[in-house]
């Protein structure tokens, strides 16, 4: 017997989906971004995209990466293009153990788990401890795309609050008791400590310290995210969380920003049990991470000044945050931002009769995109921020966004004050006299 597909007319779907009915409950997670078709429009050269966080790649010089593919196809090839180890090669995993070791972690090689980027890795955590209705603690912001796997899996995402230090304590342990007063299940906490996506500001020592105590009394596992601790500009950030706390911690980590995010190509670093189980899961998805790109990256690092080539991002990055900073200060002295120290990301706070998401529209006329704040909560907020990128555009186009910003901000802002106290306009009837009454403007 064949299985049926639903017969038109039948079935329980709607008009553009005939499967509508068929899909799991969690599916109601997987929801496009409502600003994607705005930012197929900024994709076009004449928009200055502060709104991406795309590694600005040009940076690497060609003959690195072309040197190790052609190293990978003459000593490796029929290996590299062949299935792997579903936890990754010893050889790069030996390398992110170096890597590691820049900001304190110890581990073993078989500590590592190598996934297709750090995004898969959030994945498989997620998948591993959420049920439905669990709680994830998390910044406020977040990061988007964790919010996107954490909604997949119908997690229920709650925000802690969080300042220029980074996520505040107290807020933590209120949080936290609050949230098993109402009789919910905390399963893990999310932060991203370093130069935090979307906001820019740098946990601090004290307060790691801090956290990792209350996570531990709680019995609350930690899951640090940790994309661009090695992007600092006048100094690094405190080390990992995981460099305390071996038994607690899950960390993330990724070569998608000091060398290439379309390798794909991130890890894990989790205690025994949870590692375990983070092979069988990583197995049951992919089989094995890609062994061709991990060649790659092994032969790139075995043969290049991989620190040096860090370091040129830094300076790259540096520069343009300098430039995203200085326009600011320049064209919108009034309004408050982050000024990190490393990563990519700028977090501005607009007058609270603003909308960033309302607003976004009106900006990529003007050819300049953000990202709307509201893209990094669960719970709706973010109405009055915007993140601004400033790792891929130049200086120069990174002043002209800013400029094309002021002119959108400022325009937002006279459209209001024009309209404000105004009473509400009178609805026109329809009469004998008026036999096409224009719409109701109410």
């Amino acid at each position: 017997m064949t299985a049926q597909g639903p017969t038109p007319g039948t079935n329980t779907g709607n008009n553009l989906d005939p499967w509508y009915g068929h899909y799991a409950d969690r599916t109601a997670g997987l929801s496009a971004s409502e600003v994607r078709a705005l930012f197929a429009v900024a994709s076009r050269p004449e928009v200055v995209s502060l709104a991406g966080g795309m590694p600005f790649v040009s940076a690497l010089p060609p003959e690195l990466v072309s040197g190790a593919l052609e190293r990978v196809m003459r000593d490796h090839g029929p290996e590299a293009l062949q299935y792997g180890s579903g936890q990754g090669t010893p050889a790069i995993r030996e390398q992110i153990l170096e890597v590691m070791a820049l900001e304190g972690i110890r581990a073993s090689v078989d500590d590592v788990v190598v996934t297709t980027g750090s995004q898969q890795a959030l994945d498989l955590v997620t998948k591993l401890f959420i049920d439905k209705g669990d709680v994830i603690l998390a910044e406020s912001p977040s990061y988007v795309g964790a919010i996107g796997v954490f909604r997949s899996y119908q997690a229920d995402v709650i925000h802690v609050a969080t300042d220029d230090d980074g996520m505040v304590p107290e807020s933590l342990r209120e949080t936290i008791v609050r949230t098993r007063a109402a009789g919910k299940t905390i399963k893990f906490l999310y932060l991203i400590p370093n130069f935090h996506n979307p906001a820019g500001v740098t946990l601090s020592w004290e307060r790691r310290l801090e956290i990792i105590e209350i996570a531990r009394s709680n019995n609350i596992l930690i899951l640090e995210d940790n994309p661009y601790g090695l992007l600092y500009f006048d100094g690094p950030p405190p080390q990992a969380m995981r460099s305390v706390d071996t038994d607690g911690i899950i960390y993330l980590g990724t070569f998608s920003k000091t060398f290439a995010p379309g390798l794909r190509v991130g890890w894990a670093v989790a205690p025994h049990a949870i590692r375990e189980k983070l092979i069988l899961a990583n197995e049951s998805a992919v089989l094995s991470p890609s062994t061709f790109t991990q060649n790659v990256i092994t032969s790139y690092f075995g043969a290049s000044d991989w620190r040096g080539q860090i370091d040129t991002f830094r300076s790259i990055y540096r520069e343009r945050k300098e430039a995203l900073v200085g326009s600011l200060k320049e064209h919108l002295p009034d309004l408050t931002w982050t000024d990190p120290n490393g990563g990519f990301y700028v977090w501005l706070t607009l007058p609270e009769h603003l909308d960033s998401k309302a607003m976004l529209p009106r900006a990529v006329k003007e050819l300049v995109a953000y990202t709307p704040g509201t893209a990094f909560f669960a719970d709706g907020g973010g109405r009055h921020n915007i993140r601004l990128s400033f790792c891929y555009p130049t200086s120069d186009a990174i002043r002209l966004g800013v400029r094309r910003l002021t002119k959108v901000i400022n325009g937002e802002t006279e459209l209001l004050e024009t309209f404000a106290g105004t009473g509400q306009l009178e609805t026109i009837k329809s009469t004998d006299r008026v036999t096409s009454p224009p719409p109701n403007i109410d």
